[in-house]
C-alpha cells in the first residue's frame, strides 16, 4: 500500500447513514500546516491531495471543528541535530509561515486550534498532548462540547494522525479515520492501517459523508 489514496482494510464498514456527522461528532484536522506540505521543510508527499477533500468535511454540521498545530520553540526537542542525529528536520516554529494552517483552506470562524509541542524538551505527535489558547486540553474541549465521536483527517497518517486516533480511542472517544483524507510519509502504510483497525479504529472514507453536498 502506497501513501497515495488508501483502500480500506477487511473491516465492519458502517452504513452512510450512521456516518452522518451531527452535533455529538467533531471533526479533527492534524497538522495541516505549510511545512507539512509540497515545499515545506517536512513535506507529506501528496500531502495537498487532501486540501479539496477537507474542504468538503468542513460544511458537515459536526458538533465542533478542531485543527492541531505543531507550534515549536526554534530549539525543539524533536529537531535534527549534533546531539540528535536522527531527529526531523527543524519544522512548524511558532509564529512562522511553516507552522501556519494551509492558506487555501477556508475553516468556519467556530474552529478551535489546538497547538502541541509547544516545550522545547517535549514532543507531541498526538492533538490529545495539545491544547488550545486557554490551555485547555483536546479532551476537556471534546468533553465540553458533548462529543462522542470524532473524525480524523490529515497529516501525517503513520504519525500524528495515528497518534491522535489512538489516544482519541483510548479517551473514550468513537474514532473513525477518514483514509482519503490522509496522506502519509512511509511508502507503505499498511502496517499504520493495521495498528488503527486492530485498536479499534474505524477506517472510512469522506465519500459517504460529502455525497450530494
Amino acid at each position: 500500500m502506497t501513501s497515495g489514496p488508501h483502500p480500506l482494510l477487511p473491516t465492519p464498514a458502517p452504513d452512510a447513514a450512521s456516518l452522518t456527522p451531527g452535533p455529538s461528532d467533531a471533526l479533527l484536522i492534524i497538522d495541516v500546516q505549510n511545512d507539512f506540505l509540497p515545499g515545506g521543510a517536512l513535506a507529506v508527499p501528496e500531502g495537498d491531495a487532501i486540501l479539496p477533500v477537507i474542504q468538503e468535511l468542513v460544511r458537515l454540521p459536526f458538533g465542533l471543528i478542531v485543527t492541531s498545530q505543531d507550534w515549536h520553540p526554534a530549539q525543539h526537542i524533536s529537531f535534527k541535530s549534533s546531539a540528535h542525529p536522527k531527529g526531523w528536520p527543524p519544522h512548524c516554529v511558532a509564529e512562522t509561515q511553516g507552522a501556519a494552517l494551509a492558506p487555501n483552506l477556508a475553516l468556519p470562524t467556530s474552529t478551535v486550534a489546538v497547538f502541541k509541542g509547544t516545550r522545547a524538551d517535549q514532543d507531541s505527535y498526538s492533538a490529545f498532548g495539545g491544547a488550545d489558547t486557554q490551555g485547555t486540553p483536546l479532551a476537556t474541549l471534546l468533553q465540553r462540547h458533548g462529543i462522542t465521536r470524532v473524525f480524523v483527517c490529515g497529516l501525517a497518517l503513520d504519525y500524528c494522525v495515528k497518534a491522535s486516533a489512538l489516544d482519541a480511542c483510548t479517551a473514550g472517544f468513537q474514532t473513525v479515520v477518514l483514509t482519503d483524507a490522509c496522506r502519509g510519509i512511509a511508502p507503505d502504510l499498511t502496517p499504520t492501517l493495521t495498528a488503527l483497525h486492530n485498536a479499534g479504529v474505524a477506517l472510512g472514507s469522506s465519500a459517504p459523508l460529502t455525497r450530494g453536498l
